[in-house]
């Protein structure tokens, strides 16, 4: 998803020079390409590219394909309802990071400041496009052979909306405030806090805003259209009791209410995760009927990628860029392995104190400032590993499969993530919508054989869907052809 910025299909030369390590010499590169001739001049570009990176991407991508197909069945690894971390909550942070440490790798190439503008805007866009195409409504993929959205009821927000959002707002900080003269520097220690300082303070600006709004804003009675036909107040009116400020709880907290007052209720996501709290249905944490005395608001939609929660994700973003700028300034890997882990340590162990004295829980939904720090200190420390094995001990042949889908991350994330690949195989049905190819393979190849619905959907996804897009991925890389934005 942070590919050469062209758009389209990108071929391997043009890709293998994003995302490049700083540590590489290009002038070795070069000799090595004049004496052994064109295929070494390729191998040398490709091995330009920061290979954990894409190792890290085409994990996240792989994450949240198996929690989106599989989190149904398993809970634990799909998202918490509420309070809480599952596997699953770490998806997003995880992009947004990456996203933050691509930043600094993709914008050095380019010194002119306007030129470097215009492309994180046409980025942005594209982001944005297929982000309100595939959750906005109008694909209704993989399960209902239907497309089209009503305007009236458009879903604004999503996974890519945020992700633009926050690349938008950090790509620009980072062409406004990087100094040309330092780049090439080489830096220890907390130098690097100095020479971005005012990115930091950029980051304090947005966290202080962010706690305000959350705990200053007054949020009063609401009232919503039950909109789920299965529900037996479908089309009723009903109303949640608030009239209180500085509350996390699901119906009255001020993430929310900025949502429906900005966006409008109608524009919100119809199934949050907290359909499955503890205080609306017996089922929790899977999915059930609600509760006869259920609260009004287990029926009542919230968008959990919305606007102040949004805006709090940036703050992932900007840890990101900053394991970029180590990765850029420091040329030891030692050096930028020290760094990283004590970052990655004391930031998950800040989100952890706060969780657990029950000063800001940890919370997806509205993104707190815990849950920042547990999962960028997560994300600080999974790609300082990667970067020893892959990087390091040059074991990148055992993650072959996550760097092919690194490489092709949109492909994939649009073909196997969204559905749109199983959405056109259920399109050719023999008899009746339900007797397709997906459908079949499903419960005769993996439900039947394990005798179990939970394993067989487990494996399917881990198989049919994630192995299968890493193969699809490599013979794609092998070819040259990547799908960049």
């Amino acid at each position: 998803m942070d590919g050469d910025g062209q758009g389209g299909v990108a071929k391997r030369r043009g890709a293998a020079a994003d995302e490049e390590d700083p540590d590489r010499r290009p002038g070795a590169e070069a000799a090595a390409a004049d004496k052994d001739g064109d295929d070494d001049e390729k191998a040398a570009r490709r091995s330009r590219r920061v290979a954990s990176l894409d190792v890290f991407r085409g994990l996240t991508v792989a994450l949240m394909i198996l929690v989106d197909g599989a989190g149904g069945e398993w809970p634990v690894i799909g998202h918490a309802p509420w309070d809480g971390c599952n596997l699953a909550d770490f998806v997003m942070p995880f992009f947004l990071f990456i996203v933050g440490m691509a930043i600094p790798l993709s914008l050095k190439r380019i010194p002119d400041r306007g030129r470097a503008v215009r492309r994180v805007v046409i980025r942005t866009l594209k982001l944005l496009f297929w982000g309100i195409l595939l959750q906005g409504g109008y694909s209704h993929a993989p399960d209902e052979l239907a497309y089209g959205v009503d305007m009236k009821h458009i879903r604004w927000c999503g996974i890519l909306q945020r992700i633009a959002f926050a690349y938008l707002v950090v790509a620009v900080i980072e062409i406004a405030t990087k100094d040309a003269n330092i780049q090439d520097q080489s830096s220890s220690g907390f130098s690097i806090f100095r020479m971005y300082f005012s990115q930091w303070i950029v980051a304090c600006c947005i966290l202080l805003i962010y706690l305000s709004l959350v705990y200053g804003i007054y949020v009063p009675d609401w009232e919503f259209r039950v909109r789920n036909v299965d529900s037996p107040n479908y089309g009723k009116v009903l109303t949640v009791t608030c009239g209180t400020r500085g509350k996390l709880s699901p119906p009255c907290n001020a993430v929310g209410y900025i949502d429906r007052k900005v966006l409008g209720i109608n524009h919100l996501y119809q199934k949050p995760a907290w359909r499955r709290h503890r205080a609306c249905t017996d089922d929790s944490p899977h999915e059930g009927p609600f509760k006869s005395d259920a609260p009004a608001w287990c029926a009542s939609p919230f968008e959990p990628e919305g606007l102040l929660s949004s805006f709090s994700a940036v703050l992932s973003t900007i840890i990101g860029v900053h394991y970029g700028h180590v990765l850029v300034h420091m040329k030891s890997h030692m050096d930028r392995l020290k760094q990283w882990v004590t970052m990655g340590i004391a930031l998950l162990l800040l989100g952890i104190i706060l969780h657990f004295s029950h000063a800001i829980p940890l919370n997806k939904q509205l993104y707190t400032f815990s849950y920042i720090c547990v999962t960028a200190g997560a994300a600080g420390i999974v790609f300082s590993m990667l970067y020893f094995l892959v990087d390091m001990v040059s074991l990148g042949y055992v993650f072959a499969p996550l760097r092919w889908i690194g490489m092709n991350a949109m492909l994939v994330y649009i073909m196997a993530a969204a559905g749109v690949f199983e959405g056109f195989l259920n399109g050719w049905y023999y008899d009746g919508t339900n007797n397709t190819l997906v459908y079949w393979v499903r419960k005769h190849v993996f439900v039947r054989v394990w005798h179990s619905a939970r394993v067989g959907i487990l494996l399917y996804v881990l198989v049919a869907q994630i192995l299968l897009w890493a193969l699809v991925a490599g013979i794609l890389h092998r070819a040259g052809v990547y799908w960049k934005l």
